[in-house]
């Protein structure tokens, strides 16, 4: 819809105004002069770049969550608003369309080019998206705060408009036949999932094959977001995602898959049935430390955590603020509300704009603490805002698409179960450690004591630990997470013996779990992108400053009541947030061990190779 530009248009009656200057007579053509637009009154400091950025972020945020569709809009939109940038550079490469022109002006061009291309990549990409009418209204109102009108559709010629609007007509183009079966609505018309839903509000399971994955039935549910789904069984999303075009992935073949670590760990196999199971006791261990009553501090500083090895979490903090010089003040909190805020942090839960697009938050703050002293690279002359955030986009986005293609080749290939099913299967078979003892089966969860056992007359009688279980001897306990409360504003679940084939994630009842396969963890391996490519771009693995905050508030949690104090959660470095956001999937009980660390690795090599590549562009280095 195009609107009046009545900021800056001034109507008049006349053809031409007659002013008299002393003796003689002026006439002022009003088509003779140009326009002025003020600047925007909201964030005027903001490069045209980050507005739109800002915009998509919002869109994300009401749309549903599925991180594969934003990534590849977030990186298709990057891609767009470089183009435009690149034409009126004499040396860089564009990605989709590579033109050069000349410009009196450039910057204003610049500006007006990446304005059009953004605005029609974005509004054709989310028309169709809950939301859309909000979004679409604020895609509008950017447009018309910069004065740019939108009935100027034309592609032809050399003005920034026509520019503008022919990349997003090759940006739009390129995405009907990228592999993500866009017009389809995204959707993988060949996967079935193997398993029966697991109805999660009924005790046990049913399950064809332990090994993969089993879409959840929910009585009320919603998505991450907040938005109410109709139909009450989960449906995957992107299981064919790996045959998506990337940006620096090698092609998946076949097969979808651009890079394969290997498979997860197997229950039945010979080689990594133990580890399978292991994993499991694991996710029930980090289950068990959600309880504040426990009353259990640790130092969670970046003096005493962080600094791991790549897909570990060996690292013992750093030792000084290479910043400051000192050493990084402890922060000792109590251990369940650390893990409660630090789950609920990353989850990237209600009305987030998901994991690719956390990490544009990110890097939106760290540009503005690093502004005006912005070295890409960290070293040689300082660029210019809208230079710094166009070539930042490019390189971060390009590493989250590629990152969301070769997590979702995984998943689609592997097709690998959740937490949930697996403990609840196993628990469901009894156990595996002793055969002399009741509820034998090779396939049940290993016995761990405190922590998984088995139910018995004695260990039920009154007074015991297993008082509330009575009448289940013969299953199998574990002490996790007891679910939620009635009240999550007042109350909260905390951590008791529960029985195995009942246990829940640290999730809200709506949710639960992720609806695509376990490995390899998206958060793993866009968070891992992400921190390679904020680390080269800036030139320090290290926060502005040495060190990155958040803070949980007393009370703000969303599952369940807490914490009772702030928690400030701190990262010394790029890496040590990206670990801890794999961490919190382990706490929030949906994925274990193998999905994190495999995800940090392919993230890993995701993002250097990103970067790599967008080094070429900006040099002018790839294609004619």
């Amino acid at each position: 819809m195009s609107r009046t530009r009545s900021r800056w248009m001034i109507a008049v009656a006349a053809l031409a105004v007659v002013v008299l200057v002393g003796a003689g007579l002026v006439v002022v053509r009003p088509w003779s002069q140009e326009p002025t637009c003020p600047p925007m009154a909201n964030h005027p400091e903001w490069s045209v770049a980050r507005r739109w950025d800002e915009a998509l972020l919002d869109a994300i945020r009401r749309a549903l969550p599925a991180p594969t569709i934003h990534a590849r809009n977030l990186f298709h939109a990057s891609a767009a608003m470089w183009d435009a940038w690149a034409a009126y550079d004499p040396h860089a490469s564009g990605y989709v369309v590579n033109e050069k022109l000349t410009a009196s002006d450039v910057a204003a061009a610049r500006n007006e080019a990446i304005s059009y291309a953004a605005y029609r990549v974005l509004s054709a990409r989310y028309i169709k998206a809950v939301g859309a009418a909000d979004s679409l209204s604020e895609f509008d109102d950017i447009m018309d705060g910069l004065c740019y009108p939108l009935d100027v559709t034309t592609t032809d010629g050399d003005s920034p408009a026509a520019l503008g609007n022919r990349i997003a007509q090759a940006v739009i183009a390129y995405g009907m036949t990228d592999g993500s079966n866009q017009a389809g609505g995204y959707s993988d018309p060949d996967y079935k999932p193997v398993n029966p839903p697991l109805v999660v509000a009924e005790p046990g399971i049913t399950m064809t094959d332990p090994n993969r994955w089993q879409p959840l039935q929910l009585e009320h549910m919603i998505s991450q977001n907040g938005i109410p789904i109709e139909n009450g069984v989960q449906q995957a999303i992107g299981p064919h995602w790996g045959r998506v075009k990337g940006f620096a992935l090698p092609d998946g073949g076949d097969k979808g898959v651009p890079m394969d670590p290997g498979p997860p760990p197997l229950l039945g196999d010979p080689a990594s049935d133990q580890a399978y199971k292991d994993q499991a006791v694991e996710v029930i261990r980090y289950s068990s430390q959600l309880d504040p009553s426990q009353e259990i501090e640790i130092d969670i500083s970046p003096g005493a955590r962080g600094a791991n090895a790549l897909g570990t979490n060996d690292g013992r903090g750093h030792p000084v603020n290479p910043v400051t010089g000192k050493p990084y003040d402890p922060d000792v909190v109590n251990q369940g509300d650390f893990a409660r805020a630090l789950t609920e942090f990353w989850a990237d839960g209600p009305k987030s704009e998901t994991p690719p697009g956390h990490w544009n938050v990110v890097a939106n703050t760290v540009s503005d603490q690093l502004a005006p002293s912005l070295r890409i690279g960290g070293t040689g002359p300082t660029v210019d805002r809208l230079e710094w955030d166009v070539k930042l986009y490019f390189a971060l986005n390009g590493a989250t698409h590629d990152a969301a293609i070769a997590a979702w080749g995984l998943k689609g290939y592997y097709d690998s179960v959740r937490p949930i099913s697996m403990i609840r299967y196993m628990a469901s078979l009894g156990q595996s450690s002793d055969p002399s003892l009741p509820s034998y089966d090779r396939e049940g969860l290993p016995l761990a004591p405190g922590l998984v056992e088995l139910i018995t007359t004695e260990t039920t009688g009154p007074g015991q630990r297993h008082a509330a279980l009575a009448g289940h001897e013969g299953g199998i306990a574990i002490r996790a997470w007891m679910g939620n409360p009635k009240d999550p504003k007042t109350q909260t679940g905390g951590v008791g013996w529960v029985l195995g084939i009942t246990w829940v994630p640290y999730q809200v009842p709506t949710f639960v779990t992720p609806s695509f396969p376990g490995y390899v963890s998206g958060h793993s391996t866009f968070s891992r992108a992400s921190a390679e490519v904020l680390t080269s771009f800036t030139g320090s693995e290290y926060f502005p400053g040495g060190l990155s905050e958040w803070t949980t508030k007393a009370g703000s949690l969303t599952v369940e009541a807490g914490p009772a104090k702030d928690v400030t959660l701190e990262w010394a470095t790029y890496y040590d947030a990206a670990d801890q956001a794999g961490l919190s999937r382990l706490y929030g009980g949906i994925h274990i061990p193998a999905d994190d660390f495999a995800g940090r690795k392919i993230g890993s090599q995701c993002g250097k190779a990103a970067w790599a590549l967008a080094q070429q562009y900006y040099g002018g280095q790839v294609g004619s």
